[in-house]
């Protein structure tokens, strides 16, 4: 398979329980139905649920990586047969949750040649402002920030990208807004966020879309089946279609970056 100009995606929140790591799935699985082959890298790696939400039980995972001599490919578990993969993380490993930079150097030196084989990494990053999360989430070229109309989420993501602006010097965020009960909601809760980060940090996030409550969520997590697969035509799903189209222009814009390099920068560059 020759080599691919991959965009890291990172998908992160403020707080937990606002649909991240759903979203990251379900993203997947539409660039994936559009031809384009995808790694799913679990990054809550102390914590890992997206086996739980595929119903699925790997033989071996990223801690395989740094304990075992594993190659990176056989930790690789295809959840949908040539081109939709996922790198499970760990579950109960306190020493994954906050891992240093000797640590997650290795990881990615490890992880490097398998990414090329993908037109997309979607990061799906543990919740908050944990040292492993604005690592991980400065690294990608892209960062989607999943809010929810609740104050606690908005206050929660607010502080996130002033944690990666201050610490990390990151100032561009793509905003999704999930679970509005209508577009005047959606509407509201990005421009409170935006407003705030115009008014505060200097820098506007991009709205990239909203995604409508729709009871076909909660019901295809039960059924531990991705949305765009259980229920394609609800309109979570199609809101979800929305914005990986709009990702999938984003990324033509950005060819020339990713060609020299998948990341902004080396883990070696970025600081505890």
């Amino acid at each position: 398979m020759k080599a691919k100009n991959t965009l890291t995606i990172s998908v992160l929140s403020g707080k937990g329980g606002v649909g991240k790591t759903n979203i990251a799935l379900n993203l997947g699985y539409c660039m994936y139905r559009g031809d384009f082959p995808v790694m799913l890298m679990d990054c809550d790696l102390g914590l890992a649920n997206l086996d739980v939400l595929l119903g699925v039980t790997p033989d071996a995972n990223m801690q395989s990586l740094l304990d075992t001599d594993t190659p990176a490919s056989e930790v690789a578990f295809p959840i949908e047969p040539d081109g939709f993969d996922f790198l499970p993380a760990a579950s109960g490993v306190p020493e994954l949750v906050e891992m240093d930079s000797d640590l997650r150097n290795l990881l990615f030196q490890r992880l490097n040649p398998l990414f090329t084989n993908y037109d997309y990494l979607l990061m799906d990053l543990g919740a908050g402002i944990t040292p492993t999360v604005l690592a991980f989430a400065a690294m990608t070229r892209i960062r989607i920030v999943v809010v929810t109309p609740e104050p606690t989420s908005l206050t929660d993501s607010y502080a996130l990208m002033k944690v990666l602006s201050t610490q990390h010097n990151v100032k561009d965020f793509y905003v999704i807004v999930n679970q509005a009960e209508d577009k005047a909601e959606e509407t509201s809760t990005y421009n409170r966020l935006a407003t705030a980060c115009e008014r505060f940090l200097g820098f506007t996030p991009e709205f990239l879309g909203g995604i409508a409550q729709d009871k076909m969520v909660p019901e295809s997590v039960r059924k531990q089946t991705p949305l765009m697969k259980h229920a394609p035509n609800s309109q979570a799903a199609k809101d979800i279609f929305s914005i990986a189209v709009k990702l999938q222009k984003i990324k033509k814009t950005m060819l020339d970056d990713i060609s020299k390099s998948m990341f902004t920068e080396s883990m070696s560059d970025i600081s505890n």
